[in-house]
């Protein structure tokens, strides 16, 4: 088996939450289901957290971005342990979820490689708080989720 499945397109069917009915096309024998993870569509991306205790607030929905690698740094800084940092990846602590946390600045941007001669451009959706690069998307705008088809130069817009 490959170590690497390549998207080619992804699309969603027919409902009101494209990240919910994502279908997916690429290079494996995997069917739609079958824990395909191999898209970089925003259906791959987005995920889900929750929350409870003391250390967080109630009813809390957080408008900036978080991943996996941000679990890890945030109990570490719950139960006061020191983590030291190992590779890129490190994540960050989520203090905006922390009774009297704010939300911190994040910005969102969309960075397009140049077009190849049959027009088309590969383009990267990522949200960056401080130093924490989160992507979103990545491949051929108009043919992932999540990827506009007018992403079409380096453009950038900030978010509060």
């Amino acid at each position: 088996m490959p170590a690497i499945a390549v998207n080619f397109r992804s699309f969603a069917v027919g409902c009101d939450e494209p990240t919910k009915c994502t279908v997916e096309i690429a290079d494996t024998g995997l069917q739609q289901g079958q824990g395909m993870h191999g898209s970089f569509s925003r259906a791959e991306t987005k995920n889900f957290m929750a929350a409870i205790g003391p250390d967080f607030k109630t009813a809390f929905a957080d408008p900036a971005p978080v991943s996996n690698a941000d679990i890890g740094k945030t109990i570490a800084h719950i139960l006061g342990l020191k983590m030291k940092n190992k590779g890129k990846l490190v994540g960050r602590v989520i203090s905006e979820a922390a009774p009297g946390g704010a939300t911190p600045h994040f910005a969102a941007k969309t960075i397009s490689s140049p077009r190849a001669a049959n027009g088309l451009a590969t383009a990267l959706n990522e949200q960056l708080v401080g130093t924490t690069r989160y992507f979103d998307a990545a491949g051929f705008p108009g043919r992932t989720v999540g990827l506009a088809a007018a992403a079409t130069a380096q453009t950038a817009h900030e978010t509060r």
